[in-house]
């Protein structure tokens, strides 16, 4: 009934106290075993229908409905597991092949690492400093010219 209504964990504790109160009662481990199957635990499942044969071994529904579907169930997740094994795998061997393997050392790399030192220097080398006065004269000069301690005069100073 448990089963039917869709609860599945009252069933399986239902049908764990049956077999626990009669363990040589064959039905009492075939509904463990539907109960378990409903539960997923195919594994399970497939043991409490062997016991359930192995109690009443001439049972004809154990043997062709509950066991062997319970097996090809068993076989579908063993292919299920396989594929996706099977498929992250392929994930991680493209996405290894996917990642291209840079030469730093080519021509190329050294002609544009080399074009931005030159124009690193250049613009290094152009550094200018704008002095405004106090009385509002505002004068350029280079970094390298301008004075290191500053005097009364000075104002702003911004690059």
């Amino acid at each position: 009934v448990l089963m039917s209504l869709h609860e599945m964990f009252p069933a399986v504790h239902a049908a764990e106290m049956a077999v626990q109160r009669n363990p040589r009662s064959w039905d009492a481990w075939q509904t463990l075993g539907r109960a378990q199957l409903g539960l997923g635990e195919i594994a399970l499942a497939i043991r409490s229908f062997q016991v359930s044969l192995h109690i009443f071994p001439m049972n004809p529904e154990v043997w062709k409905e509950d066991l062997s579907w319970a097996r090809k169930l068993h076989e579908q997740q063993k292919a299920t597991k396989t594929e996706a094994v099977q498929a992250l795998t392929k994930e991680k061997e493209l996405a290894k092949e996917s990642i291209p393997d840079y030469d730093f050392e080519s021509d190329e790399i050294v002609a544009v690492c080399a074009a931005i030192a030159e124009k690193e220097k250049a613009l290094s080398a152009a550094k200018t400093v704008v002095i405004v006065s106090a009385s509002g004269t505002v004068e350029t000069v280079t970094e390298e010219n301008c004075p290191t301690t500053p005097d009364e005069t000075l104002f702003i100073r911004a690059r």
